[in-house]
Parts: C-alpha cells; structure tokens; sequence
C-alpha cells in the first residue's frame, strides 16, 4: 500500500501520535521498538520550551495510508537525532529508507566538535532490517551510546528497600520552594562537575505538571535530614496501557551510593501497581553510564532490547 509523508500539522496530529504510539506498543507484544506516549509528552512539554529541543512543526513527519491513517512517525528529540515509530504491519525497507531520507534532509546538525553536518539514527540492536538499511546509508553504529531498556512484572513482589535512617520518600508538594529545590536536585545529580545553572533551577516545574500523564503522588523525591531532596523519580502511569515509566530518576552527588534512589523507585512501584500498574519500565545506563547500569540492573529485569545510536557524517567525506 502506498504512503504519502507529510509534516506535522496541528494539535489534533499530537494527538493522533499517541494514540499511534500505544497502537504500536501493543502491535509490538508490548515491546518498546517504539516511544511510549510518555516520552513524547516529555519532549513537548520539557525538551521543548525548557532545553529547547526543536519543535512539533518543524522535527515530526507523518506518513499516512490513503485512507488517512497513521503507518509511521519520524521525530528528533535533539537536534541531530532520529526516532523512527513504525507500525509493525507496515514495515518495510523501502519505508524506512524514505524515512531515514527525510531525517538526513530535516532533521540533520552540525557537530559541535566536528564541524560536519551529522545526523544520528536510533536502531534497536536486534533489528537487522533497520541495521540492513542504514548501513546500506553508509551509517555506522557508535560504539559509545547504547540505551538499555528493562521492565519489572508488577505481579512480582517489589524490592522491599530501606530508606537510610533521617530521610523520608514522599510526593513533590505544590510549592514553588519545593519545585525549585527538585530543580537543583536534578541538575546537581546529572552535571556534578559544572556548576548550578540558576536559571535551570529558577525555571518554572509547570512544564512537567502540564504533561498529560503527570500525577504529583507519583512525582517522588527522598528527603534528608536537613530536608534537602536527595534524590528523585518522577513515575508516569498510562492506565491505557497498564505500564509505568520511571524518568527522570537522579540522586544529587553527596547522598549516593546510599541507596536512595533504589528507595524510590520501589515506593514508586507500589504506588504505580495500587493504581492498576502491571509493568514497570526504565531505559538508559548501558555501557555509557555505568551507575545507572547498575541501580536499572537491580531493580528491573532486561527486556532484551536495546537501542544504539547509527552516526553518519552528510558532506561524504570519509568518518
């Protein structure tokens, strides 16, 4: 069946997008060879205006059936990045080898140390038809970034992990003093060796309430003594879907290794299954961030799935 690409067009699109996105996950025997909702909400609502990750208009192409029905999304995140979300019974080389076009003529960036115009693909490691096509592209696989995605079965008992003596886990309260100290939390833990961007820390936490999926009891943070958030995991639960994501999850520098933030992920996990929850994912750690590789591999079970980033420089000169 012939498909048409078209840009993203209106707030109705996004819309239609995570109804696709859901489609998909269920197509795929709930196996994220896709974004789930949450993560595209996510970029909207916080990549967007707060890191100013690009825009719904200008990064997002559709293909659609004639009938008008969604087979295929092409979407950055960053700037240089591509994110392909396929309908299962859809796919094929030629798809994908269009889309993957349209990225290198959309979606590309300069490099920051390069200087070359560069476009990374997202592949799921086990899938030779995508591997197939962009090496055929010239693209070659990087060896230094790999997202690792594992799941926990709700049915399962969850962790019982103590909480080290003076600190308490608890929801994020409404206050703009509270939203500003988890703001500093989350930087400290993510850029230990730079110092505090206070405009990062002053920026308004209504980006992430405004997230469709956003619930304030599942937005967790440890406490410390000297009521300091210490660590953090915001958890996102799609009743549609019955699986909860975890993103971000952070401990800032001087409360590590103290299992903090093991202790909320496992108070959101119960929260997450008292709603309906019955899966509980997290992508990220890998060989590229050690740590995380480490809390993730504790708590979750892998899925067998993971994503690297495919890198081809656009000028034709030789990698």
């Amino acid at each position: 069946m012939k498909l048409s690409m078209r840009p993203f067009r209106d707030e109705e699109d996004f819309w239609t997008i995570r109804r696709f996105l859901r489609d998909v996950y269920v197509c795929n025997g709930r196996m994220e060879h896709a974004w789930l909702p949450q993560r595209l909400d996510y970029w909207r609502f916080f990549g967007m205006p707060v890191l100013g990750d690009g825009a719904l208009e200008t990064d997002v192409f559709l293909w659609e059936t004639d009938g008008g029905e969604l087979a295929a999304v092409l979407n950055s995140e960053s700037r240089g990045w591509a994110y392909l979300q396929v309908d299962p019974r859809r796919r094929t080389p030629a798809l994908e080898d269009e889309m993957v076009a349209v990225a290198e003529e959309k979606l590309r960036t300069i490099g920051k140390r390069s200087g070359r115009p560069v476009l990374v693909v997202s592949a799921w490691d086990a899938d030779a038809m995508r591997g197939e096509v962009l090496a055929r592209r010239g693209y070659e696989r990087m060896g230094d970034w790999q997202e690792i995605l594992r799941a926990r079965d709700l049915s399962q008992p969850v962790p019982d992990v103590p909480v080290p003596a003076g600190y308490r886990i608890r929801a994020i309260e409404p206050t703009e003093e509270d939203a500003r100290r988890r703001n500093e939390a989350s930087w400290r833990a993510f850029h230990p060796n730079e110092p505090v961007d206070r405009a990062f820390v002053g920026s308004s936490y209504r980006h992430i309430e405004r997230e469709p999926l956003y619930r304030r009891d599942l937005d967790l943070v440890a406490e410390s003594p000297e009521g300091e958030i210490a660590s953090f995991a915001t958890v996102w639960y799609d009743d549609a879907l019955r699986v909860c994501t975890f993103e971000p999850v952070g401990t800032a520098p001087e409360h590590q290794k103290k299992g903090l933030a093991k202790a909320v992920i496992a108070e959101g996990m119960r929260r997450a299954r008292a709603m309906g929850a019955q899966t509980a994912s997290v992508g990220g750690g890998g060989a590229s961030n050690p740590p995380a590789d480490k809390l993730y591999a504790a708590m979750f079970s892998p899925l067998g799935v993971s994503t690297s980033g495919w890198l081809k420089f656009l000028d034709g000169a030789s990698n």
